[in-house]
């Protein structure tokens, strides 16, 4: 039987992450599913949760909030010295980011295993990640923010031209939701990623404390020659910022800082210095108006991005 290793991360999200859990229950039938949850020091009772309810469950108990790559990389970093030490319980072969506020729909890591079996040059593979209103998560098939697709989104030309493969290129809004495409990048709320590729690559790059992790891995993962695919016949429900709306100026400024660190890593040294300093500007005016914005909102009605 296939085995794998379903990494959760969890910060004060106990009753999503309960159902999280048992979604992956549904996935039993076909693939042995450990289950790795990583609490980042919840005060909501998520880890007493997890220990009384799951006890099958491999509960990590981070020391303190160090965000999404270092509380993943707890977990990560485990299960790949299980199973270089030939431990064979630790589920051979494939890797699970599922955000606590995700539920699997039957039978999804069963097909997404399926398609990574059948596709060899396939690193990485993502589900049909589903918002609760019906519509596709947009994050769950992107391409990389070069700086003239950061433009585009910044801009607003994105919105206004969605159908355009120029304008639409990040969130690849041209595309049917129900269209199987090679992507560069897919959501760390729920992808499936062979074991090697994590040990050829590296693990999450704990500079991203929250937001970006996700491309920045896909971008290492496609460099080194691997394709990444999104796969819609696996549905993944996504309730999505269950965590960073309860602090929202904190993630806000994560989130657009995310945007500083990929740029730096991965474009600001092949890009010319006036292009630079118009995306730096760019970030920093985007964040100042999102900052304004939610401090003038209630609470409940503050979101990030």
């Amino acid at each position: 039987m296939i085995g794998v290793s379903v990494v959760i991360l969890n910060f004060n999200t106990r009753d999503l992450l309960r159902e999280a859990i048992r979604s992956v229950d549904l996935q039993r039938p076909g693939t042995r599913c450990d289950v790795y949850v990583v609490d980042n020091a919840s005060s909501d009772g998520s880890a007493k949760m997890v220990a009384e309810e799951f006890p099958e469950v491999r509960l990590i108990r981070a020391p303190h909030n160090g965000g999404f790559a270092y509380g993943n990389n707890l977990a990560l970093a485990e299960i790949l010295a299980k199973t270089r030490a030939g431990d064979a319980s630790a589920g051979p072969g494939f890797i699970m980011l599922l955000n606590p506020d995700a539920a699997l729909e039957a039978g999804a890591i069963d097909t997404l295993v399926a398609y990574l079996l059948d596709h060899p040059a396939v690193g990485a593979v993502g589900p049909r990640v589903v918002l609760p209103d019906g519509s596709l998560d947009l994050a769950c098939r992107r391409s990389f923010p070069t700086p003239a697709v950061s433009f585009y989104r910044m801009t607003g030309l994105s919105r206004l031209f969605p159908r355009s493969r120029r304008f639409g290129r990040y969130n690849m809004t041209f595309l049917d939701p129900e269209q199987e495409t090679d992507v560069d990048a897919l959501t760390g709320a729920a992808m499936l990623v062979r074991e090697e590729v994590v040990r050829e690559v590296g693990m999450l790059d704990e500079c991203f404390f929250m937001y970006g992790e996700d491309l920045d891995w896909c971008f290492r993962i496609k460099s080194y020659g691997w394709r990444i695919v999104y796969y819609p016949r696996a549905i993944v429900r996504h309730q999505k910022r269950a965590a960073s709306t309860k602090r929202a100026i904190p993630s806000i400024r994560a989130f657009y800082d995310a945007m500083r660190v990929f740029h730096r890593k991965h474009y600001a040294s092949r890009t010319s210095a006036p292009v630079n300093l118009l995306v730096e500007t760019g970030i920093a005016a985007k964040e100042t108006w999102a900052l304004v914005t939610n401090l003038g909102w209630p609470r409940a009605r503050r979101r990030v991005g």
